[in-house]
């Protein structure tokens, strides 16, 4: 008897990937054993050795988008390296031509250990975004700010050290002062005003972390230095920082052109005392001038309408300075 025959085995689609192509044809170059690759590959060897190619680079490993932490200029980075602004890398221009300023800049850079990076013209326009930089460019690192119970607790261990001072003047002048601004977000002003603080004496100023300039390469180069030596303090809000700061015994005198009394004829200028600044265009805040316990105003022409805020500030540190050391020598002289 014949046996029936079983179902016949199909491909199933076992061979349907054999039956699909490849997809385009390669590009010559893209094709190994074509002459097309070699030459690709020679050109891209040739491409690598180029001095402009590798210095481009280098100088993208550390370059960014951001011109805030920079400094440029010869006389500039110079100042910033003799005053010891914390920096990272030195770029400067390939086949400079060396004066006095770029050999000395180069001297402390490699003293300080910083990056040393040549780029061409084209890189460093690029990394200063202009072409005003002279050949060097120097990155600062960003700043360190304290707090504000720090900066508190130093000033009141300063001012109870001079306690047993035998002059009165000392006394007076060891007493806490610090300066705090309210919506000032020019970072060239508040350079002038770091160094302000530093010039009169100041223990320190105080800062928003919101709606104000911060310590970058340009409040730096401003201070001349001070913010070496000149702590800065953010706050989240100033306004409680204030009150915190009277609950320590401190007075709180703010600037505005409406105020009742004069800079430096408050009453609280021999006190611990905090001086808040306001923006130049809308001046101190509603509740910031709640929290201030006197409101000064400096006398100015009629012809001019207000001052800039840094140099408010000067002129309002200077009459602290000043009230402290006529109130001293008054004292001494009993």
């Amino acid at each position: 008897m014949a046996q029936k025959k079983g179902p016949t085995k199909g491909s199933g689609g076992k061979h349907r990937n054999a039956l699909r192509g490849h997809g385009p044809t390669p590009k010559a170059e893209d094709r190994v054993y074509h002459k097309a690759y070699r030459a690709k590959k020679a050109a891209e060897r040739r491409q690598a050795a180029d001095p402009r190619l590798a210095a481009r680079r280098r100088v993208a490993k550390f370059a960014s988008n951001d011109t805030t932490d920079l400094v440029f200029g010869r006389n500039a980075v110079l100042e910033a390296l003799r005053v010891g602004v914390p920096s990272s890398t030195l770029y400067i221009l390939s086949r400079i031509e060396h004066d006095d300023r770029t050999r000395e800049i180069v001297r402390i850079a490699g003293a300080n250990g910083l990056h040393l990076l040549e780029a061409d013209r084209l890189e460093m326009d690029r990394i200063a975004r202009s072409g005003n930089h002279q050949g060097v460019i120097l990155r600062v690192q960003p700043y360190q700010y304290s707090s504000l119970a720090e900066l508190a607790d130093r000033a009141d261990k300063k001012a109870r050290a001079m306690e047993a001072a035998n002059s009165a003047a000392a006394r007076i002048n060891a007493r806490p002062l610090f300066i705090a601004l309210d919506g000032v977000t020019d970072p060239q002003n508040l350079g002038a005003v770091i160094r302000s603080a530093a010039a009169f004496g100041a223990n320190g100023v105080i800062l928003p972390e919101r709606r104000s300039a911060s310590v970058t390469a340009a409040a730096w180069k401003v201070s001349a230095g001070a913010a070496a030596h000149m702590p800065v303090a953010r706050v989240v809000n100033l306004n409680k920082a204030l009150e915190g700061l009277k609950a320590r015994g401190y007075y709180v005198v703010g600037l505005d052109g409406g105020g009742t009394k004069l800079v430096g004829e408050t009453g609280f200028e021999t006190d611990p005392l905090v001086v808040v600044l306001g923006s130049e265009g809308s001046g101190l805040s509603r509740l910031t001038r709640e929290a201030c316990d006197a409101i000064a105003g400096i006398p100015i022409s009629s012809a001019v309408e207000s001052l800039n805020a840094s140099v408010a500030a000067g002129i309002s540190l200077y009459s602290v300075a000043d009230a402290r050391r006529r109130a001293g020598l008054a004292a001494d002289a009993k």
